[in-house]
């Protein structure tokens, strides 16, 4: 991600320092969205983030393992998307490549119904590194796997959220690195559960637009990740995306799905978090 701090390397580092808490000074009502926490951008032990993130007034809490559902749903949240398996190389190796086809499809076939009686609504994928492919042929590979998986998953009520990355600043050579690539792979797969994970900092980087962009494909989203531009801060005034504007429009489309924040906060963060939910409150 961006900020010199990625997803992969949090997860790969070795002492966890635990963090400072803001607890909310009051509980509104949760507005017209569902918001959630990604858990990576939060130091500390597991069970402490989640009730830091309940006090808060979330709802949920983003990319969780398998063996950390029950942390959630033990703390009263949902965890709002989850990973299908602990593997490595995660984010290049994805549905564009045929060759990974056999691994990526048994790993979410057989989540998708562990999922589902965990009460995990989504499961996230990747389309992977472009490694020379054509925007054609990457689509049709990421269309053929999919395809496999769409009946399993239609099947037991869960939706894989195939992510939105840039390849611009965070994820060098990642293919689905624009809408328009994910929404021709959802269109080809024509499932209502599998959808796009829509990540509002990696697109504003890529394409900007984003409002007239989430309008115009709101059928092919099933989640939202937050982050502010430059840099992937807190979503305040001190970046360049109206996250008010942002959140509006969403919530507007009637979007039942959850916003997850997803940014690594310069100060207190879970100060950050708070002030990120109220921004969202709409």
């Amino acid at each position: 991600m961006g900020g010199g701090l990625s997803r992969r390397r949090f997860l790969a580092a070795s002492a966890l320092a635990p963090a400072g808490a803001a607890v909310a000074q009051d509980m509104p009502s949760a507005g017209r969205l569902k918001q959630s926490v990604c858990r990576w951008t939060l130091r500390g032990e597991l069970p402490d983030v989640c009730s830091r993130v309940k006090a808060l007034g979330f709802q949920g809490i983003d990319l969780l393992y398998p063996d950390e559902w029950d942390a959630a749903h033990a703390a009263g949240l949902t965890c709002s998307m989850g990973y299908a398996s602990r593997r490595k190389n995660f984010i290049p190796d994805g549905f564009n490549d045929p060759s990974l086809h056999p691994v990526l499809i048994e790993e979410l076939n057989s989540a998708i119904p562990k999922a589902a009686q965990a009460g995990v609504p989504n499961l996230i994928a990747m389309f992977g590194n472009r490694k020379g492919r054509s925007d054609a042929e990457g689509i049709a590979n990421c269309v053929a796997g999919l395809s496999k998986v769409a009946p399993v998953a239609e099947r037991h009520g869960v939706t894989v959220c195939v992510e939105l990355l840039n390849s611009k600043v965070d994820h060098k050579d990642y293919q689905g690195d624009h809408t328009a690539f994910g929404a021709e792979v959802m269109r080809g797969v024509n499932s209502p559960r599998v959808k796009l994970l829509y990540d509002i900092y990696h697109m504003q980087i890529m394409e900007g637009d984003v409002i007239r962009t989430v309008r115009d494909h709101q059928q092919w989203i099933g989640h939202f990740h937050t982050g502010g531009v430059p840099g992937r801060h807190e979503i305040d005034a001190t970046q360049e995306l109206n996250y008010p504007a942002i959140a509006h429009a969403i919530a507007d489309l009637g979007f039942p799905g959850f916003v997850a924040h997803e940014f690594m906060a310069r100060g207190e963060p879970y100060a950050a978090l708070d002030a990120a939910r109220r921004t969202c409150l709409v």
